[in-house]
């Protein structure tokens, strides 16, 4: 087990090489909803809508291949993987990806926060398999939400003389890195990246704010995958916190996740396999 130093927060690591210009940026910027980035990717899935061909059978669907995808790009592309809390910068300790999921298919049916955990040793596959079976557990009653998912179903029906100085003080807790479990656990603001699959809706990726509450630093909605002339493509709609890397490490990195899409036999392999572009 890794030993705890000093700064560090419960499953994080505070950063040591930050560098002048990102700690003033900070400073200018000290709330993660002034340091957003919107950025808006046309992905070519081509190579990937082959691929999958031959998966569907096998219980694999393009949800789970674009969960694998961002699993591999962020443990290849590790700052991704930080935030910003307090004017410090730190890394967590694990990948995490979220979403949200309905319990029903019905307009009002209550909604799930589902985070989902990446082992170094996960792949596609096994991914699949995680989603699978929470999805599952969830729509069968066997698992309805446990810690955050809990504690919102309570906090919401309290009157506002009540919740609204009970959620400000959570924030504080928040700011300091010292929130009780029980709202850590299932609160998809604690994990490495919130992912939309708009898909499903027929409609485009789009921008969603990040949250100055929680860990979260990124969100990405995945858009409908159309085909134009002999290609297809899925565009991604993307809102990071622009404090924890910069400009050009953004790109390289929607660069990587082109190369893997270009390649997708590679979210058969380990997730931490380093990526190798040719």
């Amino acid at each position: 087990m890794e030993k705890r130093r000093f700064g560090d927060r419960k499953g994080a690591k505070r950063c040591r090489d930050v560098n002048g210009m990102s700690q003033i940026l900070i400073d200018l910027k000290p709330r993660r909803s002034l340091g957003e980035l919107y950025i808006c990717e046309k992905m070519d899935v081509t190579s990937l809508v082959e691929y999958m061909k031959d998966k569907k059978d096998e219980g694999l669907t393009y949800f789970h291949a674009f969960l694998t995808l961002f699993g591999k790009t962020m443990y290849n592309r590790p700052l991704l993987n930080r935030f910003v809390s307090n004017r410090h910068v730190y890394e967590h300790n694990d990948i995490t990806l979220s979403f949200v999921m309905k319990v029903d298919f019905d307009d009002k049916s209550e909604e799930i926060m589902v985070l989902m955990p990446l082992e170094e040793k996960d792949n596609l596959n096994t991914i699949s398999k995680k989603v699978r079976d929470k999805v599952s557990d969830v729509r069968n009653k066997k698992d309805s939400g446990e810690g955050a998912n809990k504690a919102i179903l309570i906090l919401g029906k309290l009157p506002n003389i009540l919740r609204v100085p009970i959620v400000s003080l959570f924030k504080l807790f928040d700011k300091w890195g010292i929130l009780p479990s029980f709202l850590v656990k299932d609160n998809l603001y604690y994990s490495s990246m919130i992912v939309s699959n708009l898909g499903t809706f027929k409609t485009d990726g789009i921008y969603h704010n990040v949250t100055d509450f929680g860990t979260c630093s990124g969100i990405i909605t995945i858009g409908e995958i159309k085909k134009e002339g002999s290609k297809y493509f899925c565009e991604l709609g993307i809102s990071m916190d622009e404090r924890i890397a910069d400009g050009f490490y953004f790109i390289k990195s929607i660069k990587l996740m082109q190369y893997i899409l270009d390649n997708p036999t590679l979210l058969e392999r380990s997730i931490n396999e380093k990526v190798k572009e040719k």
